[in-house]
């Protein structure tokens, strides 16, 4: 086995019948992320390892495996010797302990394993996201310039208003919403917002103290207004004016000058309408959060159903759906990053109601959704919430959001986490995960045969209706299961032809295969059956070899040929037109291939392109070439070359075409 395996070419999703993701996943059980990143380290310890270990640790963690070559999208595990990875051992544990290589050591013996793969041995790291407070996580003893975080494209260089930011979360002695604001007096606050305020307050808590205090000392009580025990300076805080203050005072430089929350209603199928309503600061109103608070619930809470309930006699005007919805509204309030760029944004759509506030998650995504842990980054604004009966501390808040979406009988409740700028955004999808439309829909696709699946497997097909397209991580927001289990189940449903799958950058993403029907038609036609329905039908190869040239990317040879082994092939040819296709099996020999001369392509190229513009997609039909073996290896140089020319002048536009230049 081992000799077949030697320089095989691996998927970073399946390894043949074992996939490298589940073996990884099986070492480190406690992995939060899916992330992984492979590395060379044929030729050393690789130079940006740490980069990658920065960029984990500040991001949601990781795994770094060294001994596996990476190479556009391809994966080739070449394996470490025992030398090697002794020698690699000792150099990480002398550096990740000095703080001119990096700042903090987030790891233990349990994190740093040898996984033996094939009788090939990786060397693997888990990298854990480091806690608000050992954030930033960076190289060298400067963070400014060796900060780096994560995305679906890789490392990235985090900007110095990132680190700043990243500092300011992790001092929780000095909290944003405390910072006392020079210069600013009561004339800067709306009493009239703090009157109305007053009103909340007595109806959620009609006896307490601190109603019969006056203004300013009600406000130093809720933690608007503070006075520096050290410094001795005292006034109004972030809190204070973001909570009551005028909209003209709140967006001084001094303040919060980006502050500009927004609900947007868009419930028009109308692709012209923007929106059906809108509240905004514009003048007509003072626009501090209260009033944004005080005016938008209405709005919010008035789209729920209120069935007629009775609890002690009394009727409940509020659900568990209700309460999930404020709980969601007033977290986007508290949690709000108002020194970062972008604004606050509430929409409510038919079928969502979306939360979208600048900043980052104070804990990792895991502790997200478990819930019982309260990481506020403004909590003077979350007590202030809190007294008119609007907010949690206790950590159990989004619990509450999850079970009220529950007890509504509609899908989970996701967040979403976005870089450059720094965003989370909540959804709270209003429909059933299988709602009876979606299922009709489903069965149009795939026909009766989809009743015989499983619940999990229905609930994948419909999130993929409803979104357009799913991914693992998105997944285990929604099925109560392991993601190494609905890693199997994604792809059984790939090889039973329900789902195809798209490699984006450093994730998976998969969709419906609206062509299901007519493949399946075909393959009762033919008599053939197939159970890869990502092959593309024209001609589909699987060769066994174990030469040393089976490491090159044989898709340079013919776009549809993939090189796993040597001895046979199967071969299915199907004409051009796609209505007649060759059922047999042929058994050769596959050393010897007929490659078309890379002159007679070009020939080929510019003579099909004469008469129009033409997509690397036609092009590679009509010559029987991959589209992307064209874009890469045969295209640019012709172009270059002045034979052909792009229809647009950007290079990687998604409707670039190309055609035969003529001479003038």
């Amino acid at each position: 086995m081992s000799a077949l395996m030697e320089n095989m070419q691996l998927s970073l999703f399946d390894y043949l019948d074992n996939p490298l993701f589940f073996i990884i996943n099986g070492e480190f059980p406690n992995n939060e992320s899916e992330e992984l990143e492979y590395k060379s380290a044929k030729s050393g310890f690789p130079t940006d390892f740490w980069k990658t270990y920065s960029a984990f640790a500040n991001t949601e963690g990781g795994v770094i495996i060294l001994g596996v070559k990476e190479t556009k999208g391809d994966f080739l595990i070449e394996g470490l010797d025992t030398t090697t990875i002794n020698k690699y051992k000792k150099y990480f544990w002398d550096n990740i302990n000095n703080p001119h290589t990096i700042s903090i050591n987030l790891l233990s013996d349990k994190d740093v394993k040898v996984i033996t793969t094939d009788d090939k041995d990786v060397l693997a790291f888990y990298i854990p996201s480091a806690t608000r407070i050992q954030r930033p996580v960076h190289l060298t003893r400067q963070p400014f310039d060796t900060t780096f975080k994560r995305n679906h494209e890789g490392d990235y260089r985090c900007t110095k208003e990132e680190v700043r930011r990243m500092m300011a979360d992790a001092d929780t002695n000095t909290h944003p919403d405390s910072r006392i604001l020079e210069g600013f007096t009561i004339e800067d606050i709306d009493l009239n917002s703090l009157k109305q305020y007053r009103q909340l307050f007595a109806a959620a808590k009609p006896t307490h103290p601190w109603l019969a205090l006056e203004n300013l000392e009600l406000l130093r009580n809720l933690g608007g207004y503070r006075k520096d025990r050290v410094s001795k300076k005292e006034g109004f805080t972030l809190a204070g004016v973001l909570m009551f203050g005028k909209g003209t005072s709140i967006t001084d430089p001094e303040c919060a000058p980006n502050f500009f929350p927004d609900f947007r209603e868009i419930l028009s199928t109308d692709p012209n309408v923007r929106w059906t309503d809108r509240f905004h600061p514009d003048g007509t109103w003072e626009s501090n959060l209260f009033q944004f608070y005080y005016k938008v619930w209405p709005r919010l809470s008035s789209s729920l159903p209120k069935p007629f309930q009775l609890k002690e006699g009394r009727r409940q005007d509020e659900t568990p759906a209700h309460i999930a919805l404020r709980e969601a509204f007033v977290n986007a309030l508290v949690h709000t990053d108002y020194s970062a760029p972008g604004n606050l944004i509430i929409e409510h759509k038919a079928d969502t109601f979306q939360f979208s506030n600048p900043g980052t998650l104070l804990v990792s995504l895991r502790q997200y959704y478990q819930g019982g842990i309260s990481e506020c980054r403004n909590p003077s604004l979350q007590k202030m919430f809190m007294f008119i009966g609007s907010a949690e501390k206790a950590g159990s808040g989004v619990s509450k959001i999850m079970s009220g979406w529950e007890y509504a009988h509609w899908r989970t409740p996701y967040i979403l986490i976005f870089s450059q700028p720094d965003r989370v955004v909540l959804e709270l999808p209003m429909f059933s995960i299988l709602p009876e439309e979606t299922l009709e829909n489903l069965r149009e696709l795939f026909g009766d045969q989809i009743d015989a699946l499983g619940k999990d497997e229905l609930t994948i097909l419909a999130a993929c209706h409803i979104e357009g397209e799913i991914s693992n991580s998105r997944l285990q927001y929604m099925i109560d299961m392991h993601r190494s289990d609905i890693t199997k189940i994604l792809q059984d449903l790939c090889k039973q032809g329900y789902l195809l799958s798209d490699n984006k950058g450093r994730w998976t993403a998969y969709h419906l295969n609206t062509e299901y029907l007519k493949s399946v038609e075909l393959e009762d036609t033919s008599g053939v059956t197939t159970t890869n329905t990502n092959m593309d039908t024209s001609v589909y190869k699987i060769n066994r070899d174990t030469s040393p040239d089976s490491n090159k990317d044989t898709s340079s040879d013919n776009g549809y040929t993939s090189s796993v082994n040597r001895d046979t092939s199967i071969e299915i040819n199907m004409d051009t037109s796609g209505a007649n296709m060759d059922t047999s099996i042929k058994k050769k020999d596959t050393s010897v291939k007929e490659r078309m001369k890379k002159a007679d392509l070009e020939n080929s190229i510019l003579d099909v392109c004469k008469a129009e513009y033409k997509t690397s997609e036609e092009i590679g039909a009509l010559v029987k070439k991959t589209p992307k073996y064209l874009k890469n290896y045969i295209l640019p140089s012709l172009v270059e070359s002045g034979k052909l020319e792009r229809l647009h002048p950007t290079t990687n536009h998604p409707q670039q075409a190309y055609k035969t230049k003529t001479a003038e």
